[in-house]
């Protein structure tokens, strides 16, 4: 019998298979079913998942259930598709698609009787074709449903739905070739075409298939790119990113990816035999680029394989004896003598000695020797020699004499009170006195250009008064006698003169032509400061870090990180400016300190920081590794949370590397919006800036923004980027589209992961382009997000009129720091030199009470340096040079003063100056 749902109208057909329904089932049943004429809502137009409908006073158990269900499929091509439905007991099973009952001619029907319960069984299947598909196409997914009926009432299967399977050829991002460093990080993208079902990624190596589960040191990522983390010479190869689904398998384009290997000097050999046996030749060492070779089109070393030096080996010189002297006066025993030395040359290096004696004796009378009694000539000798000894020991207790009371006259000329508990205030010249709570303070003045220091530094004074006065030049040493003239220097003078006159030396060929970005000035034993203005960068060289007698012309440089090529390994990023400081080669007697910004989250767990200083053949090395100094290193790093300070007794050029030891590691980044001051045009620039958190990148993007006429139109905000591998992105959102419309053709831009990450790209910007509806529109407000993926994320709220909103424009003003780049002399600290020099003696040696200068570096929360501080002759001097670095030119001297007396020194009077001081 054929249910009526295949026959008229699909209301009609409902109704009508309902109502056979009834007859032929028992009454009781029957009378359960709906009426005729009911709509779709009821049981011919659920479409919910299996769905069982029994008839009132039946079996629950005598509900069909399904043994097979139809199943999800996907249609290739032009095949149609097969849909199968089994249930148990089943009388009639039909299937419904997309909500419309199939023909009955489509169904392909097998009953068959289930030999365990004896109750009737039903199999069906339906052929769907991509024809079918294709007519809901866009409006709807199709699908597919079984409806089972029984005696008991009827079942409904799950849907299954049918979705036409593609892929398309083009890939949407293929990989590109590349060439990198050993060690260095690949990361090659790949999009694959859009499919469905979406398309599964693999990738190939010269047609071998990258397996990472064999191959810890490559992964692939979500975003199907490959990723190898650290370049190996067997990674050269060509990299193909193949595509694959149900349909077909498309392959990109093939990207050669080439490891180069740069060439390293091996060490150098001995120095060779000097060529000359005697006297001046020359010996020589030699070194070969093979360590490693370089290859794969990686730069040959750079500098001389072979180097010569002068060399001189002294020859033999023979004694010879010199001339005769005279005869002695004929003694008591009738004999006279005279001598010589072998010294006319003496002999050397091996010479040999002279042959024959140095002392003749001969008879002076020629019969008999007769004594007499002395002569006048000798009485004369011997009173002479009397009258010598005499005179001698008066001027000795002459000497003893003024030493006493010169001591006495110090003990009474001492000025007044304790000088660190007034704060180093300046006050007047003169000490006060016990009861006047002004302390002296001495603060030359080298406010003027020159300084000029003519005869005795500190003039002695007549009379007993206690009272001195001080010049201007109290404590400038001279160089020699006469007259002295010490010079302050500034950048803009001169600039072009100095570099002309350095252009030829070796250490001076990479610098900046430019002075913007570079300092210098002259310097003697009282040491000074260079700074570069707004980038956070300085050198301080203390009081006699250059060797008395010694004058140095030194300069200090920032170098942008594109004109150095500075080759890091593995997870290696650059953290800090690359800076100059030199010449290099000149003696320094104590360790100057170059301060400089960093962009790192310092964590011991999270981070290892090394030093790197350029070599004068060029190549880096790693000079300190932190948390793992020596005391008596070269080098030595106070690291803070925003900047480091580096002791270095060795000019050179260094940064500050940091290798990333797990994905805690994050860097400081600076996230910043500038747009056009005015608009004239349709168009709307907003553009993001993403730099590192130092002074110096912050300083290169608001000279390049002044000269593109942009304006800061939000607050700048810190974001923290992991090591992680995933890029960072930018988007757009919220933006009115009555007034504004996006020009973007994506949803959002990215940034990759490593040219951030490494550190050698000073900025890099992303530009979202607006354009307003109409040349009246001033009012913008919108969002917009910039977030690494997986990792943390900023967002801006803008709202702000185009034409006439400043607000921002203060927040980057940049200040001077200190007033001139280059300070020479005592004006360049902050501690007067005669203070400065009392508390050293004061605080060096050591003290039972613990009030030296171990406790003075607790106070000012530097004991973590102790070893490195005992190391040094004078550790209280490094103390103090170090808070000379860290609170120029804005540092609080009274806290120093209250650090300084809290110690609880004895002696009132131990940091009072006197005359003899000076």
């Amino acid at each position: 019998m054929l249910l009526p749902p295949l026959m008229g109208q699909p209301e009609q057909r409902c109704q009508l298979g309902l109502t056979w329904a009834a007859s032929a089932l028992p009454r009781q049943v029957g009378a359960s079913l709906p009426a005729p004429g009911f709509s779709r809502s009821g049981v011919c137009a659920q479409q919910s998942a299996t769905v069982a409908n029994p008839v009132p006073g039946t079996n629950p158990d005598l509900l069909p259930h399904f043994l097979v269900e139809p199943e999800d499929v996907y249609i290739v091509k032009n095949k149609p598709v097969l849909l199968v439905c089994k249930a148990l007991p089943a009388t009639q099973i039909f299937f419904k698609c997309n909500g419309e009952w199939v023909r009955q001619v489509d169904h392909m029907i097998e009953r068959s009787t289930d030999d365990s319960s004896g109750l009737p069984a039903m199999e069906v299947r339906i052929n769907v074709s991509r024809q079918q598909v294709e007519k809901v196409f866009g409006l709807e997914e199709y699908w597919c449903q079984c409806v089972a009926w029984s005696s008991s009432g009827t079942t409904k299967s799950q849907k299954a739905y049918i979705r036409i399977a593609y892929l398309r050829k083009n890939f949407e991002q293929e990989p590109l070739a590349k060439e990198v460093s050993l060690e260095q990080g690949i990361v090659l993208p790949c999009r694959p075409p859009e499919g469905i079902p979406p398309a599964e990624v693999e990738w190939l190596r010269n047609e071998d298939l990258v397996d990472p589960s064999l191959d810890p040191n490559v992964y692939i990522t979500r975003e199907h790119s490959l990723v190898v983390r650290q370049a190996r010479l067997a990674d050269t190869a060509n990299y193909t990113c193949v595509a694959k689904n149900i349909v077909a398998r498309r392959r990109s384009a093939s990207a050669a990816v080439i490891v180069y290997v740069n060439g390293g000097w091996s060490t150098w050999t001995e120095w060779s035999v000097c060529s000359a046996s005697c006297g001046r030749g020359w010996q020589k060492r030699s070194r070969s680029c093979t360590n490693p070779a370089p290859l794969n089109g990686g730069a040959f070393c750079e500098g001389q394989n072979v180097q010569k030096t002068a060399c001189a080996t002294l020859c033999p010189v023979d004694g010879s004896w010199s001339p005769w002297s005279k005869w002695s006066a004929c003694g008591l025993d009738c004999t006279h003598w005279r001598s010589r030395e072998c010294s006319d040359p003496a002999p050397r290096n091996g010479g040999e000695e002279c042959r024959g004696t140095d002392l003749d004796t001969r008879n002076c009378t020629s019969d008999l020797c007769v004594h007499t009694a002395s002569r006048p000539e000798d009485v004369a000798l011997y009173v002479g020699l009397i009258a010598v000894a005499v005179c001698l020991l008066l001027l000795l207790l002459v000497l003893i004499l003024v030493y006493c009371r010169k001591k006495e006259g110090l003990d009474s000329d001492v000025a007044d009170s304790s000088i660190l508990t007034s704060g180093f205030q300046p006050v007047s010249i003169k000490p006060s006195k016990a009861d006047n709570p002004h302390l002296l303070t001495i603060q030359p003045d080298l406010s003027t250009t020159t300084t000029t220091c003519q005869g005795s530094l500190c003039p002695r004074q007549d009379g007993t008064s206690p009272k001195f006065q001080l010049a201007n030049g109290h404590l400038l040493s001279p160089l020699s006698g006469g007259r002295h003239t010490l010079h302050h220097s500034s950048p803009t003078s001169e600039a072009e003169d100095f570099v002309s006159r350095l252009s030829t030396q070796n250490y001076f060929r990479s610098l900046p032509r430019g002075t913007s970005n570079m300092t210098y000035g002259t310097f003697n034993f009282l040491g000074g400061r260079l700074m570069i203005p707004n980038t956070g960068i300085s050198l301080l060289i203390p009081p006699d870090a250059i060797p008395r007698g010694k004058i140095y012309e030194i300069y200090l440089t920032l170098h942008k990180p594109e004109d150095v090529r500075l080759p890091l390994a593995g997870c290696q990023t650059l953290l800090s400016p690359i800076v100059s400081c030199g010449p290099p080669g000149v003696l320094l007697t104590r360790p100057v300190i170059l301060a400089m910004d960093h962009c790192g989250e310092p964590c011991p767990e999270s981070w290892s920081l090394r030093l790197k200083k350029q070599s004068c053949e060029g190549s880096w090395e790693d000079v300190l590794h932190l948390g793992e100094e020596a005391p008596s290193h070269l080098y030595y790093c106070q690291l803070e949370a925003g900047a480091c300070y580096v002791f270095t007794e060795q000019l050179g050029r260094f940064a500050l590397v940091g290798e990333a030891l797990s994905v805690a590691a994050t860097k400081r980044l600076k996230l910043l919006l500038f747009a056009p001051v005015a608009c004239t045009s349709l168009e709307y620039n907003i553009r993001v800036y993403c730099l590192h958190d130092t002074h110096d990148a912050l300083k290169e993007v608001v000279q390049l923004e002044k000269q593109l006429g942009g304006q800061l139109i939000q607050e700048p905000r810190v974001l923290h980027f992991k090591d992680s591998y995933h890029n960072l992105r930018l988007s757009i959102h919220d933006v009115p589209s009555s007034l504004w419309k996006s020009k973007l053709l994506v949803s959002y831009q990215e940034i990759p992961f490593y040219h951030i990450w490494n550190g050698t790209q000073q900025y890099l910007h992303c530009a979202f382009t607006l354009e307003r509806v109409s040349p009246s529109t001033s009012d913008l407000a919108c969002k917009v997000w910039v977030w690494q993926v997986e990792g943390d994320g900023q967002s801006f709220n803008i709202n702000f009129n185009i034409t006439k909103d400043t607000r921002f424009a203060e927040l980057l003003a940049l200040e001077s720091e200190g007033g001139v780049p280059a300070l020479v002399g005592p004006s360049a600290f902050k501690i007067p030199f005669l203070i400065r020099q009392k508390i050293i003696s004061s605080l060096d040696p050591p003290c039972s009470r613990g009030a030296d200068w171990r406790t003075l570096a607790q106070k000012l929360h530097l004991d973590s340096h102790l070893s490195f501080f005992a190391s040094k002759p004078s550790p209280t001097a490094m103390i103090l040079n170090l808070w000379e670095a860290r609170h120029f030119p804005n540092g609080n001297l009274s806290q120093l003063a209250a650090a300084v007396a809290g110690l609880g020194q004895p002696d009132a009077g131990l940091f009072t100056v006197s005359e003899a001081e000076c």
